[in-house]
């Protein structure tokens, strides 16, 4: 009985010993597989449905899917006049993977089965730099997560990493951090060789996105916008259906726009940027500013050294409390932030734009202030297309981004392969 993913996807000399039948039936396997992972639990007539199967050969596939271990009976669906549907879904812990997300001052590291539950998870306090040993970091670190959760590492599938920055997942590299890492090898084959798993690396706001389009608000919407307001502001595009990453991967860098004229420099070189005014980073900074001026606040009893290490979530930790000046910072970036959001409306239409990340965490103290600036900003026949949301995933969207990235990195390799073989 197979009961790991590894031991059920083929390598090539494997998959030659089959018949053509054989790998049809092993590509139709490893799609339900693929299915599952996205969809969850489902009835024999849903995967008929999804792929066109008739329910014969489906409930065949289902059968030989389960006798190898890779599936399980997951109770019964609701009824639709008959008897109720059994439901099918993956067999607990028959794979994980180790997910990383990059923040500017921690490193998340979690390790996810796969039916998405978090098994164990750890943050290291550290700072992102140009100039970093951040293979041997991660690594180490990992292995350190691994032992604790005493899962045998053949069932662990691959390595995901979102990281801030300018990051091209088709070349391995990150164009903005790590720099003195990527040389002569790139970063994922660096890591790629010190793992020994599959590594796939990707832009953290291309994370998010991705884990908003298969299980978040964006599922199963044709044009959506997913805006990252972290300590920097990042985008994912999805149009047509499709995660959109443009001719490099770099599309998406929504807070690169110069929208301030003459205005403060930012880390990409360019000035005014609308990261240097509608970040946590701008929060942070405009919030210091007023108080060094002697505004009135409840930030104002921090002490130095709370004052110094001053973060996003503790300006909208006093907004909720009341505090009218940390109501106004939130205000001020959120009509800066409406005022490009009204932009990105007028150029890609979308159905719904979400919101993610700690600055989404001041639900009302931002969503207003973006919402009265795109009244100002932005035409009203498209505006009043387009849904504002707030992402519902929680803090771990990054994480179950880039695990999504892994597998369908791993299940693309397998189905390209098996389709190079069939005749």
């Amino acid at each position: 009985m197979v009961s790991a993913l590894n031991d059920f996807l083929m390598e090539e000399h494997k998959l030659l010993k089959l018949g053509n039948v054989e790998r049809k039936k092993h590509l139709q396997k490893v799609q339900i597989i693929k299915y599952l992972f996205l969809n969850g639990d489902t009835s024999n007539a849903g995967i008929c449905n999804r792929f066109n199967m008739s329910l014969p050969t489906s409930m065949g596939l289902i059968n030989q899917l389960l006798a190898e271990g890779l599936i399980t009976k997951k109770g019964q669906g609701k009824s639709e006049g008959g008897r109720k549907p059994d439901l099918y879904g993956l067999a607990d812990n028959s794979f994980f993977v180790l997910s990383i997300h990059i923040e500017r001052l921690q490193i998340k590291l979690a390790v996810i089965d796969n039916n998405h539950r978090i098994v164990t998870q750890k943050s290291l306090q550290t700072q992102i730099s140009k100039d970093s040993n951040i293979v041997d970091f991660l690594h180490e670190n990992a292995q350190d997560l691994l032992k604790t959760t005493g899962i045998d590492t053949h069932l662990l599938m691959g390595v995901g990493i979102s990281m801030p920055g300018l990051v091209s997942t088709e070349e391995g590299k990150n164009f903005t951090y790590y720099l003195t890492e990527q040389e002569p090898e790139s970063l994922q084959e660096k890591l790629t060789r010190k793992f020994n798993k599959t590594v796939v690396i990707l832009n953290d706001a291309k994370s998010a996105c991705l884990a908003e389009f298969r299980f978040g608000q964006a599922k199963n919407k044709k044009d959506a916008l997913v805006i990252s307001m972290d300590w920097g502001i990042g985008m994912g595009i999805i149009m047509g259906g499709k995660m959109q990453g443009g001719a490099s991967g770099f599309a998406g860098e929504f807070g690169h726009i110069p929208l301030t004229e003459d205005g403060l420099l930012c880390h990409c070189g360019k000035r005014g940027c609308l990261e240097t005014e509608a970040s946590g980073l701008a929060l942070v900074r405009k919030t210091k500013e007023g108080l060094k001026k002697g505004q009135t606040s409840l930030l104002n009893n921090l002490g130095t050294e709370n004052f110094e290490k001053m973060d996003p979530e503790m300006v909208i930790e006093a907004a909720n409390k009341g505090d009218q000046f940390a109501i106004n910072m939130l205000s001020t970036i959120g009509i800066d932030l409406g005022k490009g959001i009204a932009i990105l409306i007028q150029l890609f239409n979308p159905q719904i734009i979400i919101l993610e990340g700690k600055i989404a965490e001041a639900k009302q103290f931002i969503t207003t202030p973006i919402q009265q600036s795109m009244n100002t900003y932005c035409m009203m026949q498209l505006k009043e297309k387009t849904t504002i949301a707030l992402s519902t995933l929680g803090p771990h969207s990054n994480l179950y981004g880039a695990t999504i990235a892994v597998m369908d990195a791993i299940f693309k390799n397998q189905t390209t392969l098996i389709k190079n073989h069939i005749n």
